[in-house]
């Protein structure tokens, strides 16, 4: 073999290496729009096996049909007068696989001449990961801003209910003047008012310091990691957000439940509804926010359809269980019971947390009270107070039991009768 033999034997080996072993795809297009060449990669990619499948065959066929039409006339176009064309110009291109699956694609362009024809090199790169990235970005960042609107609402909510309360306590001042005795009641619930309205404060600013931090710091986090190999720490964040968030909801409805009691305003509408599946979807909702290791059983004995308030029934159980997650160990054992028999419709919730003191127990069900041993622990000692209210509005009566570092045992009852069970 002569020297230029040789030396063009090496360089159609290189070619052969360079074209199959390429880590992207590469089309090579005559000027009827056929397959020339296409390369081991792009074979992958588009999930043939070989290139016989290809050859010959109108490009359009990597394409989907719904772009054939226009597709067509492009590629006359640029046939016609080629020009080079880099990756990644901001246009959404997709391509066909062999099942008919699509996938979106960044291509570069380019052309040369020989034997007195012209050819269209393609570059094709699959992007599916990199689309896959960008939208759970943008979705991210909707989720965001939607926390952040929920947030301003909720502060814009709370300060409502502070003006209302300011307001009708003025009224309340103004109308006790009209005379000493009046004005004398006047003072006593004004002191009343006064040193609710100081624990309010003292309480609130320190349940709200805490998950306010939590947005305020996670927010500025996130806006910092802004690289594709971070996005853990972008969920990590985002989750502290929605938890911190979910923490506020909490206290708000609090507030606002507590708002409607003292105005008389909670009336207990009775409709019948099946007791065990209630119960069943709370657990259910809460196994969420168990702590590791903590299980929570729920047992039913007797009839189902009871006639009560659903929406109080629900949040009574809801307040009783939290609290039973909070102030339960890692790995304890929370029980649910619910029985109907034919005096009493009866709930129990029984921990194994850290229970209640003897002193503390004449005041448990007070407002914003709060027992000794739970200093450490998230709350606002509204809670309690609420699911007394709640009972009482379904003419029920609440009884506990409780020994320190022994858990504690809540009983709900209801008179059974024809008018409140089935």
């Amino acid at each position: 073999m002569s020297t230029p033999e040789l030396q063009l034997a090496i360089e159609k080996i290189k070619f052969e290496a360079l074209f199959d072993y390429a880590s992207l795809g590469i089309l090579l297009v005559n000027q009827q729009g056929e397959i020339i060449l296409a390369n081991s990669f792009l074979l992958t990619q588009f999930g043939y096996e070989n290139a016989n499948e290809l050859i010959g065959k109108k490009m359009e066929l990597l394409i989907p049909s719904r772009f054939h039409p226009t597709h067509v006339g492009d590629r006359d176009r640029y046939i016609a007068k080629p020009q080079p064309r880099p990756m990644g110009l901001g246009m959404d291109l997709y391509a066909s696989k062999k099942d008919g699956s699509e996938f979106p694609v960044e291509v570069s362009l380019s052309n040369y001449q020989g034997d007195g024809e012209s050819f269209v090199i393609a570059f094709v790169s699959d992007i599916t990961k990199r689309k896959e990235i960008e939208n759970a970005t943008i979705r991210q960042k909707e989720q965001l801003a939607l926390i952040n609107k929920r947030v301003e609402e909720f502060n814009n909510d709370l300060e409502q209910q502070v003006a209302l309360r300011t307001s009708q306590l003025q009224e309340t001042l103004t109308a006790l003047e009209i005379s000493k005795e009046e004005l004398q009641k006047a003072l006593s619930k004004e002191k009343i008012l006064s040193d609710l309205k100081s624990r309010f404060v003292s309480m609130a600013s320190h349940e709200f310091r805490t998950p306010l931090s939590t947005i305020l710091s996670s927010a500025s986090l996130v806006a910092k990691y802004i690289r594709e190999e971070e996005q853990n720490k972008r969920d990590k964040h985002i989750n502290r957000i929605k938890s911190a968030v979910n923490n506020l909801t909490g206290i708000l409805d609090d507030f606002l439940s507590i708002g409607k009691i003292e105005d008389g305003k909670l009336i207990a509408h009775l409709s019948l509804f099946n007791i065990r599946e209630l119960i069943t979807t709370v657990c259910n909702e809460l196994a969420g926010i168990v702590k590791p290791g903590q299980r929570i059983t729920y047992h039913h004995q007797g009839a189902q359809m009871v006639k009560l308030d659903p929406s109080l029934f629900r949040n009574v159980i809801i307040n009783l269980l939290s609290n039973a997650i909070k102030f339960s160990p890692e790995n304890g054992r929370i029980e649910v019971n619910s029985e109907l028999n034919d005096t009493n419709i009866l709930l129990t919730v029984k921990d194994c947390g850290i229970g209640i003191s003897d002193a503390d127990k004449d005041h448990l069900f007070e407002r914003f009270f709060r027992g000794a041993n739970v200093t450490n622990i998230q709350g606002t000692g509204l809670g309690l107070h609420i699911v007394q209210k709640h009972v009482e509005l379904m003419k029920g009566n609440i009884k506990f039991k409780s020994e320190l570092e022994k858990g504690t045992s809540f009983t709900i009852s209801f008179e059974s009768n024809a008018a409140n069970m089935l």
